[in-house]
């Protein structure tokens, strides 16, 4: 069994360029190690995920912290193949989506509080711009703890943000209501592969002590596209036929091309139209 301290050490030093200190007394190094190590999984082998299990891990993830209590997520698991079918043929870049065992979609749900003001015969004063915030957050903490749980016992999980290109159609199919919205999914299964581990950007760039410091961010993000191709280079380059060929194609300018193109111009609309409030 690998001694957990050096898994961490390692897995960080993978993901951020830098050797960080960890005490061999510190609790909880195995948890630390998953979390370090975390890999995106998009091959599974041909095994189910047990509805008992996948209730399991829905009941961890939603122990998740909620803002005030409120509890605005939620969660769907789409087994049924047509639906299943129908979500895929959304995404025809992402197979993963049509042969994971699982697919599950998580929901900002901003509807249960006004029902239960009005249920309560009492006001409800902040249908604003706060309400799908606080939603939209709570739909994500969810994620997030239901990624750790399931890779805790053993499964590989690949976040979908893509569903919200085509948030109107996924809100008919799964028939969400006024004021539910789907946030991402989540392809769910056991693992076929081992994964890799994605480099970040340096500790540097993003952790910051008492006040935010930017520093000298082209070096930084020049710095991190390099290291990031030395263990994970780029295989193709995008829409080279809008913007050429480049001799080093790093991170920062596959996200260049990635966004030259305008993204859900339409979500803000569709955000309208399921009943929130963006003021």
């Amino acid at each position: 069994m690998s001694d957990p301290t050096q898994s961490i050490q390692a897995a960080l030093a993978l993901r951020f360029g830098e050797k960080l200190g960890v005490d061999p007394a510190l609790p909880g190094q195995d948890e630390l190690a998953r979390i370090a190590a975390h890999r995106v999984i998009r091959c599974y082998q041909p095994r189910d995920v047990t509805p008992d299990l996948l209730r399991l891990l829905c009941a961890c993830a939603l122990s998740a912290p909620s803002k005030s209590d409120l509890q605005q997520a939620d969660i769907v698991i789409v087994r049924e193949k047509s639906r299943r079918d129908a979500i895929a043929n959304l995404l025809p870049d992402m197979p993963w989506a049509r042969t994971s065992p699982v697919f599950l979609v998580f929901l900002a749900n901003g509807r249960r509080v006004p029902f239960i003001a009005q249920a309560r015969g009492k006001p409800f004063p902040n249908d604003h711009l706060d309400l799908f915030f606080n939603a939209s957050v709570d739909a994500a903490i969810v994620l997030a703890t239901f990624l750790r749980a399931a890779e805790a016992v053993g499964l590989g999980c690949c976040p979908i943000s893509v569903i919200r290109d085509h948030a109107s159609t996924v809100s008919k199919l799964l028939e969400l209501p006024d004021k539910v919205i789907p946030i991402a999914g989540m392809c769910v299964g056991w693992p076929a592969e081992e994964g890799g581990i994605t480099p970040r950007l340096s500790l540097d760039t993003t952790l910051h002590e008492e006040r935010f410091v930017e520093g000298d961010l082209a070096r930084k993000i020049e710095a991190y596209d390099r290291r990031r191709a030395a263990s994970r280079p780029y295989r193709n380059q995008r829409d080279t036929e809008r913007f050429g060929r480049v001799e080093f194609y790093g991170w920062s300018e596959d996200k260049a091309r990635q966004y030259a193109d305008p993204h859900r111009a339409d979500f803000g609309a569709f955000v309208r139209a399921k009943g929130f409030c963006l003021d």
